[in-house]
């Protein structure tokens, strides 16, 4: 890595990126080591926010309700990162979520990154017996992390936090610190027709039930899922 970079970091509903949406994106671009723009955005999910995320992250409902769609966001996000890496830690997590919106919503045949992972440096260079997770990792090289698990501050967290260790350690380990191909499978998916769609409010409705989702923007996937857990749960019409 030639010390340019975009360190990145998103806030989802959950930790699967076939199931869960992103309600947070923050970027920063880093040119020969120094920060130079940042991005930052809330992203509506169309769905309800699980309290537990609320509890991590301080993001309420109400915060995201005037947000853009992914479908809007996500171009502005390629445009962003241009052709530089990915940095982050756990960047895998982030990448896998965000190719999958670039995919589906980003009119992207593909979105090949490469990039390198804070956490995996931090499996080199702090003692097992620690917790390596981002905050306990700043807290044990003494780099400032304010509002943890909000996306631009722990996206400059991860940034900081490369800085030192390639500072302490890339002349003594220098491979550990070259990027590599970020490794994430997905085909494009469509977005649910128009009969999933009658299905579905045809069971809502006659079981009288609530759902945390919007199913006009679910995909033919999501819809097929949440048909089948409705079926198993409550039955047919």
């Amino acid at each position: 890595m030639e010390n340019s970079y975009i360190a990145i970091d998103i806030e989802t509903t959950g930790l699967d990126p076939k199931q869960d949406k992103i309600i947070e994106i923050g970027a920063i671009k880093v040119i020969d080591g120094k920060e130079t723009a940042s991005f930052e955005t809330f992203v509506n999910p169309r769905r309800d926010l699980p309290e537990r995320i609320t509890e991590l992250t301080g993001i309420r409902g109400e915060m995201l309700e005037g947000a853009p769609d992914i479908e809007e966001v996500i171009p502005k996000v390629i445009e962003f990162v241009e052709a530089l890496p990915l940095l982050g830690h756990r960047v895998i997590f982030d990448y896998s979520f965000l190719k999958r919106a670039a995919i589906n919503w980003g009119k992207a045949a593909s979105w090949e990154k490469q990039g390198v992972d804070t956490l995996t440096l931090c499996r080199y260079f702090m003692p097992a017996e620690e917790k390596k997770n981002l905050s306990a990792a700043c807290g044990y090289f003494n780099i400032s992390l304010e509002n943890a698990h909000r996306a631009v501050a722990d996206a400059r967290a991860a940034h900081l936090l490369f800085q030192h260790l390639a500072a302490a350690y890339k002349g003594r380990r220098p491979e550990i610190f070259r990027e590599k191909p970020l490794i994430y499978q997905i085909k494009k998916e469509q977005p649910a027709t128009k009969r999933q769609k009658e299905r579905l409010h045809d069971l809502i409705k006659y079981h009288r039930i609530d759902i945390s989702v919007q199913i006009d923007h679910l995909t033919r996937n999501e819809a097929s899922r949440l048909t089948d857990q409705i079926l198993s749960r409550y039955g047919k019409v």
